[in-house]
């Protein structure tokens, strides 16, 4: 059986895309090659890369990566994960299928160090509770 390509996308690929294609790689990597990316990328937050490893992924070798290396990639899902209070997500042309989940910006969270990793932790599970509802089929 052939993977399937899955391309997370927030605007900077530092935070929720991040999150997401860690999950994605531990939770259905057989199933699926994950790729994220970003319109205007920086640097991974610390903070994302912390959340993933209490879960046991491994992301300190990620980049934060722009489209470009990705375009010749034929995607069977891209998706969004901007949250509500931002104006645009990036658009990624010639996926199969495109979805929107709104997730809340954690690196926006003003607070103490532990609010603030409760916010990544919160948007970590959120992020893999949605991987588990929306693919649970593959999950099997």
């Amino acid at each position: 059986m052939e993977k399937k390509n899955i391309l997370f996308i927030c605007t900077h690929n530092a935070n929720r895309s991040q999150i997401a294609e860690g999950l994605m790689r531990q939770m259905l990597g057989s199933k699926y090659n994950a790729y994220s990316a970003g319109s205007t990328p920086s640097i991974v937050n610390p903070n994302a890369i912390k959340v993933l490893n209490e879960s046991g992924i491994d992301t300190s070798m990620h980049k934060s990566k722009n489209f470009d290396g990705l375009m010749g990639i034929p995607f069977d899902y891209v998706v969004t994960l901007c949250g509500g209070g931002e104006k645009t997500c990036p658009f990624f042309p010639g996926a199969k299928k495109y979805i929107h989940v709104p997730f809340d910006d954690p690196s926006l969270i003003k607070g103490t160090e532990e609010e603030v990793m409760q916010a990544y932790r919160k948007t970590r599970d959120q992020i893999k509770q949605w991987i588990e509802e929306t693919f649970k089929e593959d999950l099997c």
